[in-house]
């Protein structure tokens, strides 16, 4: 019978050292969990358009596929513009052509005015509401491409002002 009681015992006590430990390693947890305030801020990437590509380009081709029509259909959207995609309740804008683009740590910028690498910035928007924001490459058609069940986007050309 004292077997057993010592037993209990030392099972109770073991529960009270635990259930203390795993307090301890709460509030250690806790105080080593950064706040918002105390995490690193995710900054925000800057497209710089250089003065010698400002004003030099009026215009971007956009490859639009239905890829359940599996058909493809080519608009010309102006730079700064929004476009309906006819048929469907999608639009898209074109943010900013850069003929050479480049990235710099969180600066996009356009090394020349030479179409090298040339990429346009674009938002969808899906019944108004923005379902994607990113880059359309001419030459890496894949990267970064917008995920959409039905529909995908492809930079084709690019129109200069005259």
């Amino acid at each position: 019978m004292r077997a057993v009681a010592k037993a209990v015992a030392l099972a109770a006590l073991a529960m009270v050292v635990v259930a203390g430990c795993k307090k301890q390693d709460e509030k250690k947890a806790e105080q080593a969990a950064p706040t918002q305030a105390q995490g690193p801020a995710k900054k925000e990437s800057v497209v710089v358009v250089p003065d010698s590509v400002k004003g030099k380009w009026k215009a971007v081709k956009i490859a639009v596929t239905d890829k359940t029509a599996n058909k493809e259909s080519v608009y010309t959207v102006a730079i700064g513009s929004e476009f309906a995609i006819p048929d469907s309740n999608l639009s898209l804008k074109v943010e900013t052509f850069l003929p050479q683009f480049t990235m710099d740590g969180t600066t996009l910028t356009s090394q020349s005015n030479e179409p090298k690498n040339p990429a346009a910035q674009i938002r969808v928007m899906e019944g108004g509401k923005e379902v994607f924001k990113g880059w359309l490459f001419s030459l890496y058609p894949t990267t970064h491409a917008f995920n959409h069940p039905k529909y995908g986007f492809t930079l084709v050309d690019f129109i200069p002002a005259s």
